[in-house]
């Protein structure tokens, strides 16, 4: 008995692991690459930040930015002053 809930147990957890793998695969995919600022703050007016923590070295912004370091990452080469935060407004 004890043996049979523990391979059940064990089948559970693999395929649990499984899942979440599959999911932040298929997170990965979805980042968006955007043409120039105009398009990505459609989407985003504030802009997209690296981290939560990082400061705007720009001056005073309207809008928040959205943190993300995957779509960050993604659309870099928008981010000419070199503070992290692509296309702030």
């Amino acid at each position: 008995m004890k043996k049979l809930l523990a391979i059940f147990l064990s089948i559970g957890l693999i395929l649990s692991f499984s899942v979440i793998e599959s999911k932040e695969a298929s997170a990965k995919t979805t980042v968006k690459k955007y043409a120039n600022c105009k398009a990505l703050n459609k989407d985003y007016k504030g802009g997209v930040a690296r981290s939560a923590s990082v400061k705007n070295k720009g001056g005073k912004t309207r809008y928040k930015p959205f943190v993300s370091k995957a779509l960050y990452d993604a659309n870099a080469n928008k981010d000419r002053d070199h503070d992290f935060i692509a296309c702030e407004r």
